[in-house]
């Protein structure tokens, strides 16, 4: 996701807003702009949560992304 990208999903929202509203294209581009934008922040939260590590109070290291792994096979 660019920042272009998002500048066009931002421009989207404010002309929907507006009484001439959007056209059935710009209404099928705001739908898939806005799928490969949360597509975007899904992929990051799940990056910056494979890299997250868990101590116990016994000291031992819990890595979540493996745990994860045991757990679902992803």
């Amino acid at each position: 996701m660019t920042d272009k990208d998002i500048a066009r999903i931002n421009e989207l929202y404010k002309k929907s807003k507006t009484p001439e509203g959007l056209t059935p294209e710009e209404k099928i581009e705001q739908a898939e702009l806005r799928g490969a934008f949360l597509a975007s922040v899904r992929n990051n939260l799940k990056g910056q949560l494979d890299t997250i590590k868990i101590q116990k109070p016994d000291g031992t290291i819990v890595d979540l992304k493996k745990k994860h792994q045991e757990k679902y096979g992803n």
